[in-house]
């Protein structure tokens, strides 16, 4: 005898709830905020779902109470790009097929690093977490982090595909106050590169007091 199943026709199926990937970035979101990362409910998240679609976390929800359900569909080919955090994230993912996870945070001490330095890239040395988010061998020893402006969205994605353009940038970059960017084949890896850099980002920063310090 079959068993009918009790789901309404006209009740939409959250096939988001079935979606291993979509489990997995909720409960790296509670993660992330269990690292005071993400004050306010900020931040955003997504993760690809074709080449020219990702699902995106919504921008006022608290992602220590995020589920799948929250995750909304964009499709990039018939987006209007007004959003220019979206408009990174897209960015990033067409510049590789491999790119599947992108994560936008706003630590502390990132922010405060964005504005501090000056130039459009900060070089990291002597680190030797450098090398698990160098792309090249030459960055394993001097890891540049791009920093941009904020400015029309437009704008930063230029300057951003000039960036691309001159070297592959490894797996983060930040945006003066506005928040740090990594990106990353798989989950697992973008946590990873996320707290690299997060911890990079914190001893440059001691080192920066440390020097003002001693030279005052």
């Amino acid at each position: 005898m079959c068993r009918r199943l009790n789901i309404k026709m006209n009740q939409p199926v959250q096939t988001n709830q079935l979606n291993p990937y979509a489990i997995q970035l909720c409960a790296l979101g509670r993660w992330i905020v269990q690292r005071q990362w993400l004050p306010f409910g900020s931040g955003l998240f997504s993760i690809r779902t074709s080449e020219h679609s990702a699902l995106f976390t919504t921008a006022d929800k608290d992602k220590s109470e995020l589920s799948p359900a929250d995750l909304l569909p964009y499709y990039w080919p018939t987006a209007a790009q007004t959003d220019p955090a979206k408009a990174i994230h897209q960015f990033l993912y067409q510049q590789s097929p491999q790119h599947k996870v992108v994560l936008q945070t706003h630590d502390l001490q990132a922010t405060v690093f964005s504005r501090l330095i000056r130039a459009d890239q900060h070089l990291f040395v002597g680190y030797e977490l450098q090398n698990l988010v160098a792309v090249s061998d030459s960055q394993r020893q001097c890891c540049p982090l791009a920093i941009l402006d904020p400015q029309n969205p437009e704008h930063l994605l230029q300057e951003l595909q000039q960036r691309f353009e001159r070297e592959a940038l490894p797996h983060a970059l930040l945006i003066r106050g506005h928040g740090l960017y990594v990106w990353a084949d798989s989950i697992d890896s973008a946590k990873r590169y996320l707290e690299t850099w997060q911890f990079l980002i914190a001893c440059e920063l001691e080192r920066i007091k440390a020097s003002c310090h001693f030279n005052s």
